[in-house]
Formats: C-alpha cells, sequence, structure tokens
C-alpha cells in the first residue's frame, strides 16, 4: 500500500505558501483501500415494517439530555443513533425509515418504519429523530428509544419536496431546504409550528448551520453560489447570496464557472471554513470535457473564496500545516479524484473531509486544510465490488449517497443508493505528528439492506444510471451528473466537433476553453434537458429530433459525453446498456410533486391564452402528449450568445412543457432567465405573443408554472 501523505492540525496557523509552476506535478493520493476481500453480509430477505404508535405532539417537549454538548445536527440520508447503538437510513426508494443496530452483522438488517411518503433526511437527537419527506413535504418526528418501537409524534406541512435538515443546537429549531420549490422553512420543534418560510434560489440542498443558531449556509444542486441566512430566530430572516467561484485554480482565465451536483456542505470544527464538494463544469484539465470535481473552501469571516482566481502564470497555493507539503498538481491535469459528489463528513481527528463519490462507487479522504482540497488527497477507499464483468457495475457498494463516522471516527458508515448496501469502512489510522499509519486497513463490511424495489432490467438500469466508470457509456461522468435525480444540471454545454488523439468526433464540453486551441470552434449551445417524467413518449429525441427513439438518443448519448470518441466495442454492447437505462428512465425516476389544487383566476386566464387558436401555443404543445407534438419546426434563430457558435439553422425539435417551473434558465441556448422573460421576449417566434397585454403575458407565464 503507497505511503499515505501528512496532513496538518487544523489548530495551525493558517497560512499561504505559494509553490511555483515548475515543481514536481504528481498528485499525492495517499493509500487506494480495496475491498477485494471484504467481508461480505447479506441482510436476506426483507424485514417486515415495525409497527408505528401515534401520539399527542403535547408529548414531545425537548429531552434536556445534554442537549448542547451535541451541537448543532446537520440531516443526511444516514444518521447514528444518539445514546444507542444504531444507524438511521431513509431508504427514498423504499419510503421506509431503517433501524439498523451496530456493530454491523449478518442478518443484521435490522427494522423499517414505513413514511407518509419518500423521505430525503434524517437528524438523530437524544431520544428523538426527525425525517424530511419529500411528497407531501413534511418534516416527521418520532420518540425514540434504544430498546421500543419509534414513536411518531408530529407531522408538520412543508413546502413540497422537503429535502435537507439540520437542527439548532439547543433543539428548538429546525431548518428544512425543499428542493424543487426552492423554499427554506424553519420549524419551531417545541410548538411544531412553521415559524417561517422564504424563497430562494433554485433547487437548495444542503444545510450548514452555525452553533450560534443565528446564521446558516445552503448549498444549491445547481449553480456556483450559495445562499445565507442570518436572524433564524426571528419572525423572517435576512438573505443573503455568496458567491463561491467553482474550481477557482481549474477556471480559465476571466471566466467564472457554473457548478453543479451541489448536495452538501459542512463547516470546519471552528466554523470558519465552509466545504463544498461539486463538479465544476469546464474547469481546465487534461481531457478534461466536462470539468473537474472540487471542494471549494468559503472563509466564513468575509464570505469569500480561499482559493484565487487563475491567472496567467498564477502559482498554485496551500494552507501551511505540519510536515511537508504534498505534491500539487497546476491546472490542465486530470484532478477527477471523485465523481459525483454526494456527501461530505469532517473527520476532526485528522482535518480530513471523507467525501462520496456517486459515480465511482468511492470514498475519498481529501486535507482539510488545503486551498483546493481535491489537490491533497489522503486516502481513497473503494465503495463498490463484485462488478459485474461485462456491465463494469458494482453490483455491492453501487452509488454511494450518505457517508456518517463511528464515535471514534475510525469507522465511516456509508448507504449505497443503488444497492442497498450498508458499508463499514475502516479508516487509515492517524500516527503522531499528523501523519496516517502505513499499516493496512481491515477490509469492509457489506450489509445488504433490501433488495432493489423495481428489480430486473430496471434495477440494472438504476446502476448504469449513477455509474461513471463504464469507458463505453462515457467519458467518466454517469448521467446522473448531468442528470441529478433526473432532473438538470442548469448548465448550457458546448456541442463541439473538434479532434483529439483518436480522429475527429463530436462531443459535449463544459465551456468554449475546454476545446483545443487548434480546432477555433466553441460549439453550438445544449441546455441539458430534464428526464423524470418527460420519457414516456417514443419519440423522437434529440433538440433537433435527430434519434427516433429514447434507446438511440442514449446510444448517441454515449458517444456526446467523453473527450473523443466510443472505444472499440460491439453493438450489442451499447445496446445491452442503453436498453436498461431506458427501462429506468421510464419506471425509475421521480418527477417533480406536483400540487394538486384548483388554478387561481389568474392562472385560469393564462390557460385560455394557452389554448386560444390566435395564440398558437397548444399548435405544438399538445396537452395530452406532454405538451408537445415531438415535431420538428424552422424558427428563427436566436442571437449568438458570446462563448458559443452560430447554430447553421433554427430548425428544433418541441420540448415538453411539463415541470416548466423548476427548471430555469430556458430554451436550447438557456438566454431567458425565467418563464416572464421567455413569454416577453418570445417576439412571435414560438406562436403569436405580440398581440398580447401584459396582463395575458403575465397571465401565460403563471399557468406554465403550473404544468
Amino acid at each position: 500500500m503507497p505511503t499515505q501523505r501528512p496532513v496538518g492540525s487544523f489548530g495551525s496557523r493558517l497560512g499561504l505558501v505559494s509553490i511555483a509552476v515548475g515543481v514536481s506535478l504528481g498528485l499525492g493520493v495517499g493509500c487506494t483501500c480495496t475491498g477485494s476481500d471484504q467481508a461480505s453480509v447479506d441482510a436476506g430477505a426483507t424485514q417486515p415494517l415495525a409497527s408505528v404508535s401515534a401520539a399527542s405532539p403535547t408529548t414531545s417537549a425537548a429531552p434536556a439530555t445534554n442537549a448542547a454538548s451535541i451541537g448543532p445536527r446537520q440531516g443526511s440520508v444516514l444518521s447514528r443513533g444518539v445514546g444507542e447503538e444504531a444507524l438511521y437510513v431513509a431508504d427514498e426508494d423504499h419510503g421506509v425509515l431503517r433501524r439498523v443496530p451496530l456493530p454491523l452483522s449478518p442478518g443484521g438488517a435490522g427494522t423499517a418504519v414505513e413514511m407518509p411518503g419518500p423521505p430525503a433526511q434524517v437528524v438523530t437527537l437524544p431520544g428523538r429523530v426527525l425525517v424530511t419527506i419529500r411528497d407531501p413535504g413534511l418534516l416527521v418526528e418520532f420518540r425514540a428509544e434504544p430498546s421500543a418501537a419509534l414513536v411518531e409524534v408530529s407531522r408538520v406541512k412543508l413546502p413540497a419536496d422537503a429535502w435537507g435538515l439540520a437542527v439548532t443546537a439547543d433543539q428548538s429549531l429546525a431548518l428544512v431546504t425543499s428542493a424543487w420549490t426552492h423554499k427554506v422553512s424553519a420549524v419551531d420543534l417545541r410548538s411544531h409550528e412553521v415559524r417561517w418560510t422564504v424563497d430562494v434560489a433554485r433547487e437548495p440542498r444542503g444545510i450548514a448551520l452555525r452553533k450560534d443558531g443565528q446564521s446558516a449556509y445552503i448549498s444549491h444542486l445547481t449553480g456556483a453560489g450559495l445562499t445565507r441566512l442570518d436572524e433564524l430566530g426571528g419572525s423572517t430572516p435576512t438573505i443573503r447570496r455568496v458567491e463561491l467561484p467553482a474550481s477557482p485554480l481549474r477556471t480559465p482565465v476571466g471566466r467564472a464557472l457554473n457548478a453543479a451536483l451541489g448536495y452538501a456542505i459542512t463547516l470546519s470544527p471552528d466554523e470558519s471554513l465552509l466545504y463544498a464538494p461539486r463538479h465544476a463544469l469546464g474547469a481546465l484539465g487534461e481531457i478534461a470535457w466536462f470539468g473537474a470535481a472540487t471542494v471549494d473552501v468559503l472563509v466564513t469571516g468575509a464570505d469569500k473564496g480561499l482559493a484565487p482566481l487563475h491567472r496567467d502564470h498564477t502559482t498554485l497555493v496551500r494552507a501551511e500545516g505540519e510536515g511537508p507539503a504534498p505534491e500539487l498538481q497546476i491546472p490542465g491535469t486530470s484532478l477527477a479524484v471523485f465523481t459525483q459528489p454526494r456527501a461530505v463528513v469532517y473527520r476532526r481527528s485528522a482535518d480530513t473531509l471523507l467525501v462520496a463519490g456517486e459515480g465511482d462507487d468511492r470514498l475519498v479522504e481529501v486535507d482539510a486544510l488545503a486551498v483546493d482540497p481535491t489537490l491533497s488527497v489522503v486516502a481513497t477507499y473503494d465503495v463498490g465490488s463484485e462488478r459485474d464483468p461485462a456491465l463494469g457495475i458494482a453490483n455491492r457498494g453501487g452509488a454511494p449517497a450518505g457517508v456518517v463516522l463511528s464515535e471514534d471516527e475510525a469507522t465511516a458508515f456509508v448507504f449505497c443508493g443503488a444497492t442497498y448496501d450498508l458499508v463499514a469502512i475502516p479508516l487509515a489510522p492517524r500516527a503522531p505528528r499528523g501523519a496516517f499509519s502505513n499499516e493496512k486497513a481491515p477490509a469492509p463490511t457489506f450489509v445488504r439492506v433490501a433488495d432493489d424495489p423495481i428489480g430486473g432490467d430496471a434495477a440494472i438500469g438504476r446502476r448504469l444510471f449513477y455509474n461513471a466508470t463504464d469507458r463505453l457509456m462515457s467519458g467518466g461522468l454517469g448521467c446522473a451528473g448531468c442528470h441529478p435525480e433526473g432532473r438538470d444540471d442548469g448548465h448550457v454545454w458546448h456541442e463541439a466537433k473538434f479532434n483529439t488523439e483518436d480522429g475527429t468526433n463530436v462531443n459535449f464540453v463544459g465551456t468554449a476553453e475546454n476545446v483545443p486551441e487548434t480546432d477555433r470552434t466553441r460549439g453550438v449551445p445544449r441546455r441539458t434537458p430534464m428526464l423524470a417524467g418527460r420519457v414516456s413518449s417514443p419519440g423522437p429525441y434529440g433538440w433537433v429530433g435527430e434519434s427516433p427513439d429514447l434507446v438511440s438518443r442514449l446510444r448517441g448519448g454515449f458517444g456526446l459525453h467523453r473527450w473523443g470518441g466510443v472505444p472499440k466495442h460491439e453493438p450489442q454492447n451499447l445496446d445491452a446498456r442503453a436498453l436498461r437505462i431506458a427501462t429506468f428512465v421510464r419506471a425509475g425516476l421521480k418527477p417533480p410533486p406536483r400540487e394538486k389544487r384548483t388554478l387561481d383566476a389568474v392562472e385560469q386566464r393564462g390557460k385560455e391564452v394557452f389554448m386560444n387558436d390566435a395564440v398558437q401555443c397548444a399548435r405544438c404543445h399538445v396537452p395530452g402528449t406532454e405538451y408537445t407534438d415531438r415535431s420538428v419546426y424552422p424558427l428563427p434563430k436566436l442571437a449568438r450568445r458570446p462563448d458559443f457558435d452560430e447554430l447553421k439553422t433554427g430548425e428544433l425539435r418541441v420540448p415538453s412543457l411539463l415541470y416548466l417551473e423548476g427548471r430555469a434558465p430556458f430554451l436550447h441556448d438557456g438566454s431567458a432567465a425565467n418563464l416572464d422573460e421567455l413569454v416577453a421576449k418570445n417576439n412571435d417566434r414560438m406562436g403569436k405573443t405580440n398581440q398580447l397585454s401584459k396582463e395575458d403575458r403575465d397571465a401565460l407565464a403563471a399557468f406554465l408554472r403550473t404544468l
């Protein structure tokens, strides 16, 4: 096993050390811990659901058990019980909350409590457990005793798609993000009432709550910015956007990069730094077609990024700590140390971060003191195992979705969302003076808590959808990398034709700077489409209807989403993958929640405008077929956007209008920031809207938000 790299103590004075560009360029990867000799445990048959008792909300006064000592509690799909040896799993696909005893052992799948809807995150407190429910939006509280069944105490109604969860140190207030409806709510845990709800940017997800309970940061699944909320204890918080540049050391000069997959964030123990694992779309790197994985660091005192923006001839910098600095890499090298980050946890005993990579079935430990932690890898732990010899996907430990540490921080527990395994991973022990032991860690332990709820080809398709390691499907990015949860990353990609070592190919790249300079092309704009709830039609698919059906579109996508061409293969190998993914995206992806209600007067007026023959919206966007006739029409070309090439023609396939409200920006080039702008600036390009009054245009936009 290679030697692990030393890292400094967080108590060290944080300084910046310039490292000349001419230094050695190897990226120091401390250790690679494989699961080749793992202790595999299968839990066997699904356990019966545990009974849930009802109780009056008045019985749930916050327990006085050393509340302040545990600090703020941050939600995740996985949480370790407080005062009990158990793990709690918010199993969304099975619609249950699982309680699994520790240590993990054969047959130890524990019990499962059916939820009123798909659960997203769980927080454990002394004597109680809180769970967010996506649809309907709820916060559910249970009384928890180690030797007794969970007892439901309360349900608090929240905006739909309730997802992220955090609780203040005094256990009096819970914050909840509602992803699709872009809301953040505060719930009073004594009265079980919503104290306030505010509107924020698209797809709020992770929550990092300060110890004083008065401030919090919110991450977003799309976009590079964070949201900061202050005065949480009041009737209405103050809201502020915080800019956090994505992978600034690898950003093209003069650019600000888009980011995606901001599922989770976490604070350092002293709250001076905040860490945001995500993808930097368009970051520079060797064959970095989509960009690079990153952990961006925010200095919370100033709400500014720690790393400087990349400029011509800039040096790399690193936080100064104990022991020698690790080897570094300059922009231009391959930097995907993990793929599709889904969860993060701070390991205080080592001042490191553990990041769960959904796409590469990996847990990666990085130096929390580094200006760019992805440039200072301490250790990697392979979670996925028993790989399919034909498809390359993990049959155990697939798509890590949550991670939590044991009390002594010697073990990481990981829940895997594609195979429904719980995995106990022994972590590299820390030796004196900040180094890590060279001792080989014991093998991971696997417990399968359930079988895939849909089974068959769809179950295989699920694992393929999240997987980023199969070279036939893509160049290192799974379907979920651009279509998280079947939604979209909000990014406008560059579809460009350029030369690589294996010939001339058409590929998607994150920015024009990802294309080799010698090709002098910037690519045409292609906005990521949403999949969930919008792929039931036989076809055609593609922005210009170039694929007659979904399977052929997936096959084409295998060639687009990479650097260069698809490796040599037999045609049936692509079909085997595409057919199973198509089955999964139709049967397994869950559409966003939609409120079932009567249209108000303005929305009803908008519907009348939409259906009016003179306006012509419904002529192409046919309500009975996902609001599209799927035909290709010649449209007037939009003005060329900077950094893109001009489209040769204005021909485009009519897209579905379902779930528009949560999918900004709009149009194939992302040039309309919102629906009001889309309608106002249409200029009879699509339908006849110029004759509409402002009131009718506003009403039309209001109706479109209800679809």
